[in-house]
C-alpha cells in the first residue's frame, strides 16, 4: 500500500492516469455535463452583472427600475456631428433572461425625430438589436457603437415613423431643422424625467378644467 502511495506522490502524471484508470466515476460523462450545465445556466445573470458594471465605469448615468439588474435607465447624449447634438434622451433597458445570447429590449422615453424611431413608443429599428445580435456585444457597444450610428446614419428605407423617413428623402435640411426643433423641445435635461407626451397631456387636462370651473364661475356670478 506504501509503495503504491509513494509512487503516485513522485509521479502526479502517474496519479491522474491512475485514478482515471480506478476511480472513473470521478470523471463520468454525467458529472461532466452536470457541471457544464450549471456553467451555462449560471453566466448569463454574471454576464449581465458584468456588463452593467461596466456601463456604469463608462460614464454613464444608470437608474434602476426595480431590485434587480434587468431593468433600467440610461441616459444618453446625441452624437456630435449630427443634428441630434445637444439632445440628451432616457433609454430604457430591459435585459431578458437569455441576455446576451439573446438582445436587449431599447427604447427611447423622451421624443425623438428620427426615421427609425417610433415617435409614441419610443420603440427602435436597428438591425444589431433585432436580428443580428450576438453574444460578443455588450451595453456599452449599444451606447457608444449601435445607438450613435442609428443617429448618425437613419435608413429612411424601413421607418418606422413614415413622416420623418419622408422628410429626410425629400427634403434633408428641413429634416435637420425638425430633429433640432424636437431636441430643444423634448431632449432636454430636464425632460429626461418623466416621457413628456404624458406631461403635456396632463397639463392639457388641467387647463381644460381651468378653463371650465372659470367658465362656471363667471356664469353662477351673472346669473342671480
Amino acid at each position: 500500500m506504501n509503495s503504491w502511495i509513494h509512487s503516485l506522490m513522485s509521479e502526479p502524471l502517474l496519479g491522474v492516469a491512475f485514478l482515471c484508470e480506478e476511480i472513473p466515476f470521478l470523471f463520468s460523462s454525467h458529472l461532466v455535463s452536470s457541471f457544464l450545465k450549471k456553467k451555462k445556466m449560471s453566466s448569463p445573470s454574471k454576464r449581465r452583472e458584468m456588463d452593467l458594471m461596466k456601463l456604469m465605469m463608462s460614464d454613464y448615468k444608470v437608474e434602476m427600475i426595480n431590485d434587480g439588474m434587468q431593468e433600467f435607465y440610461v441616459e444618453f447624449n446625441g452624437p456630435k456631428d449630427s443634428p441630434y447634438h445637444g439632445g440628451v434622451w432616457k433609454i430604457r433597458v430591459e435585459l431578458p433572461d437569455a441576455y446576451p445570447y439573446k438582445s436587449p429590449s431599447i427604447g427611447f422615453i423622451n421624443k425623438i425625430y428620427h426615421p427609425n424611431v417610433d415617435e409614441m413608443s419610443g420603440s427602435v429599428c436597428l438591425d444589431v438589436i433585432n436580428q443580428t445580435w450576438s453574444p460578443m456585444f455588450d451595453l456599452v457597444n449599444v451606447f457608444e457603437v449601435f445607438l450613435p450610428q442609428l443617429l448618425l446614419y437613419p435608413n429612411p428605407s424601413d421607418p418606422l415613423n413614415g413622416e420623418a423617413a419622408a422628410l429626410m428623402m425629400r427634403d434633408r435640411t428641413s429634416y435637420e431643422q425638425r430633429v433640432k426643433e424636437y431636441c430643444e423641445k423634448y431632449a432636454k435635461l430636464e425632460d429626461i424625467g418623466a416621457a413628456p407626451e404624458e406631461k403635456s397631456s396632463d397639463e392639457e387636462l388641467s387647463d381644460d378644467e381651468y378653463a371650465a370651473s372659470d367658465d362656471e364661475e363667471i356664469a353662477g356670478k351673472a346669473d342671480p
